[in-house]
């Protein structure tokens, strides 16, 4: 009979603190310190960010341990982003989760961030079953935008990925010519409700293969309100939910355009959505009416696990400490991780 695991992941990559303990693949917390400081800004400081997680990972880490209800004795392995992400970030993680590890005697465990994100679909969760490899794997985010072939649980092949600009940051450089707020992609959605998608048009890129690039269309959207700001200052504001509509459509359009190339491609019946774009409205719609009329298979993850978090850290941790892929002390983090 196998012996239950508890494992702790911790989540460093960005901006949010983040820890959770699972129970082989039950999650039993999942805590996350958010970093407000970095909206007055419109963006994340890096050096910022990494004095906040030597604040934040100590009481977050108790206060996981304490959710779950177990002693940190009681943990059989330790799981930390190794990137990519911020450099300054990844190294707090890192430090505290190789301290603890190294003190407690148990095994330490590296994690791709990327991955993790995609492998949140294993998580124990009674509304939906994990996805069946061979699958399609989206990632949506603020820095990564990236179609994976996944043949099993670390088995991933990059097949597109964005040549500039992310999703997610695309989403952010457009809401801060709109004045809204950092960051900007949920705001968007929620004004696009009320807003006629077709008010505006903008251009699809036209990149080959299943690449993607969205610089050119965020410059077309800056320029757009930029002239007519121009000639009527009061533009955005009386215009602000057709332009959210306009621009989060066509964003959306052209991720989906190379996911039903991808699919088609490479004959896969599941879709599996991972990141914080994952969040939002327009994707999970399209996805929907795929879903309803061409019997895609789609997997959409819960609201919680779509932002960084640790529960995708520590079920990525818990499939390795099962296959007893451990890291070691002297394992660097990487900003640029591949996958």
């Amino acid at each position: 009979m196998k012996k239950t695991s508890y494992i702790l992941g911790i989540e460093s990559s960005c901006d949010d603190t983040a820890a959770a303990i699972l129970k082989d693949n039950l999650v039993l917390s999942n805590c996350i310190a958010n970093q407000k400081i970095h909206r007055s800004y419109g963006g994340v400081v890096p050096e910022l960010a990494s004095r906040a997680h030597q604040a934040n990972i100590v009481p977050v880490v108790q206060q996981a341990l304490s959710i779950a209800n177990i002693d940190k004795k009681e943990l059989s392995a330790i799981a930390y982003t190794r990137g990519p992400g911020l450099l300054g970030s990844l190294l707090v993680g890192s430090a505290f989760a190789k301290s603890l590890a190294l003190s407690l005697d148990i095994p330490l465990i590296a994690v791709n961030h990327m991955q993790a994100h995609l492998l949140c679909h294993f998580i124990k969760n009674e509304d939906q079953p994990a996805p069946k490899f061979p699958f399609l794997g989206v990632t949506l985010s603020g820095g990564h935008t990236q179609l994976v072939l996944v043949k099993s649980h670390f088995e991933m092949k990059e097949i597109g990925k964005t040549l500039d600009d992310a999703i997610g940051e695309a989403f952010d450089k457009c809401g801060k010519i709109m004045g809204l707020n950092y960051p900007a992609g949920p705001e968007i959605d929620l004004f696009a409700k009320e807003g006629n998608p077709q008010a505006f048009d903008f251009p699809i890129p036209k990149v080959d293969g299943l690449d993607v690039s969205y610089s050119g269309l965020k410059t077309a959207f800056i320029n757009l309100v930029h002239k007519n700001c121009m000639k009527n200052p009061s533009f955005i504001e009386e215009n602000l939910n057709d332009l959210c509509a306009s621009i989060q459509k066509t964003l959306v359009t052209v991720i989906m355009n190379k996911i039903i190339i991808a699919k088609e491609k490479y004959d896969l019946n599941s879709v599996v959505i991972g990141g914080g774009v994952a969040a939002n409205s327009e994707i999970r719609r399209l996805l929907g009416q795929k879903a309803n009329l061409d019997q895609w298979e789609v997997f959409l993850p819960p609201f919680q696990y779509t932002t960084d978090n640790a529960a995708m850290i520590g079920i990525v941790g818990y499939y390795k400490f099962l296959n007893h892929q451990f890291g070691s002390m002297n394992q660097s983090v990487s900003a640029r991780l591949s996958l």
